[in-house]
């Protein structure tokens, strides 16, 4: 990320991470706190090694990225990944209905498995098909690829669809919370927004998804299944980005489990972050 951006993250970071010398030592400056949290975000590599790149202690290292991801997941978390703003639903639609002929839709949601060392208590609970140890990373993006809901509790052995019903995701329907009150008449049905997922998810009022290819499809509908498609390509766009820049998630993480899942839901809002500011992305990242 360029400098501007890093100092945009000092500055609101500052009330939860900067320290003060003390006369037995000299606190690590705020902005080298900062970056040393971003490069092992960013590259993955361990402790020990950005550790003799940085001039300071393995601990060091180790406080300064739980300090910036419990900072961050207190303040730019909520405020990055979080939708409230009716204003803004209308503009996700507009841009899916300008883009995918998919009116009134949202969003799209996908999946990633974070890898993990074993846990110490209730490992088998982590293990995904492939024998690895994983947690569950849940996304709902809107058409730009920018996460707008992010959820990290559960182990990798779950299915996604699982983890959707276990989500706030899921909650949210029920308690009337997770869209504004808006609807449009397409054709004979009332329509309220929704959002796109692939097949394994449940079809719901709020959550469709591509018809059965076992099925005799009329044209319409397979014009639906090849919009649905082509927001899926989107969304896989996405994750591969999130991976891409933040590759801390494509790595074995090494630390307990809530940290590894606070990690996670950083890199989601530092990935919405560099998107909104136009950063540069290299597409050898992917």
């Amino acid at each position: 990320m360029s400098e501007e951006t890093l100092l945009y993250l000092c500055d609101r970071l500052r009330p939860a991470m900067e320290r003060n010398d003390t006369s037995f030592q000299l606190c690590v400056p705020l902005k080298k706190r900062v970056a040393i949290a971003l490069w092992k975000l960013a590259t993955g590599c361990e402790f020990r090694s950005i550790g003799h790149q940085f001039g300071v202690s393995v601990t060091t290292v180790y406080r300064c990225v739980q300090d910036f991801c419990t900072a961050a997941q207190d303040l730019l978390v909520p405020e990055l990944t979080n939708l409230t703003n009716e204003g803004r639903y209308r503009e996700m639609a507009s841009y899916f209905e300008n883009r995918w002929s998919l009116p009134n839709c949202v969003g799209a949601i996908y999946g990633l498995h974070i890898p993990i060392r074993a846990p110490q208590q209730c490992s088998t609970d982590f293990l995904n098909s492939k024998g690895w140890h994983y947690i569950f990373l849940q996304g709902v993006v809107d058409g730009r690829g920018q996460f707008w809901n992010v959820f990290a509790e559960l182990p990798g052995s779950l299915h996604d669809d699982q983890v959707l019903r276990l989500s706030n995701l899921w909650e949210l329907p029920s308690q009337g919370n997770l869209f504004p009150d808006h609807t449009r008449v397409i054709g004979d049905v009332t329509v309220g927004y929704y959002i796109v997922g692939d097949p394994v998810y449940p079809l719901k009022d709020w959550l469709l998804k591509p018809y059965s290819v076992n099925e005799q499809l009329t044209s319409k509908k397979q014009m639906f299944n090849e919009k649905a498609h082509q927001v899926r390509i989107m969304v896989d766009h996405a994750f591969g980005r999130l991976k891409g820049r933040w590759q801390c998630l494509s790595k074995k993480n090494e630390c307990d489990i809530s940290h590894a899942k606070s990690m996670a839901l950083t890199c989601c809002a530092l990935h919405n972050l560099c998107e909104s500011r136009g950063e540069t992305f290299d597409p050898s990242w992917e």
